[in-house]
């Protein structure tokens, strides 16, 4: 495999590697969790480091957010550390999300070419 090889549904274009400090005691309701993150859409690598409590998960930004990862961990009891730092980067890893979701929605306009005419006739 290429280093550019990725997941059915996932552009490299729009992947965004992230990741998240846990507040968990239980590694089994974790590896519970990232089974259910794994199923997503999107998703192309979901890991876990239980020495340092760190989730890293690697995904298609106009597929798949931050929102609902945070949502697959609730559903088992895991939830995202509350300190600032990690606030600052979640909300941080969200504006990104977001406007790369936007951007792939929106429709690239040049002025080297022509924008669509109306089909209205000019008098």
């Amino acid at each position: 495999m290429s280093t550019n090889d990725h997941r059915a549904g996932v552009r490299e274009i729009n992947l965004v590697n992230r990741t998240l400090k846990l507040n968990t005691e239980s590694v089994k309701k974790v590896r519970e969790a990232i089974n259910e993150i794994d199923r997503l859409v999107g998703l192309d690598s979901v890991a876990y480091d239980s020495d340092q409590n760190l989730l890293s998960v690697a995904y298609d930004a106009s597929k798949v957010d931050l929102t609902m990862i945070e949502e697959k961990l609730g559903i088992f009891g895991v939830e995202i550390n509350s300190g600032w730092w990690t606030h600052l980067k979640e909300e941080y890893y969200k504006f990104i999300d977001q406007n790369i979701k936007d951007n792939a929605e929106h429709t690239p306009w040049s002025c080297h070419r022509s924008p669509p005419r109306s089909k209205s006739k000019r008098k």
